[in-house]
């Protein structure tokens, strides 16, 4: 393994992880949510009344931050190489996307709910979880990069 040093940001991926923690601290305090994606979106799917507007004021903000950064720190987003790309195509991608949808269900939360939320407040689920999950990701790395030849 080999870091790439001219693309290595250690200051912009330590103050990302900042404001993470940040908001998922503000969330739980103010608001008595966990900031879990899977949960706040799987919310606005299934409506209660009087519990929407924080959902999609959080959603619209996780969709906007990047476009916001990108406007800011590359002068446009014309200039910016902001452009998430990927090798599969989108049949794969769709697939992938289903099966963390359904790990996602299977686990009773994602990623951020377990990783982030669920591990500051010592839950044990969460600890399986985020071992299962980073387990999984981590083989499935190694499998494309080493075996597959990606």
């Amino acid at each position: 393994m080999s870091i790439d040093w001219t693309t290595f940001t250690p200051w912009q991926a330590l103050s990302g992880g900042i404001l993470i923690g940040l908001a998922s601290v503000v969330l739980v305090l103010w608001n008595g949510h966990i900031a879990g994606i899977s949960g706040i979106l799987g919310g606005l799917l299934i409506r209660v009344e009087g519990d929407s507007a924080w959902r999609f004021a959080f959603i619209l903000g996780l969709l906007a931050a990047p476009w916001l950064w990108a406007a800011v720190h590359h002068g446009g987003l014309q200039q910016s190489s902001f452009s998430p790309g990927s090798p599969w195509g989108w049949g794969q991608l769709v697939v992938g996307g289903l099966l963390v949808g359904f790990g996602t269900r299977l686990a009773n939360g994602c990623t951020s709910g377990h990783g982030v939320c669920g591990l500051a407040r010592f839950s044990p689920r969460s600890l399986v979880a985020v071992l299962i999950f980073m387990s999984a990701g981590m083989a499935t790395v190694f499998m494309t990069r080493h075996v597959g030849g990606m």
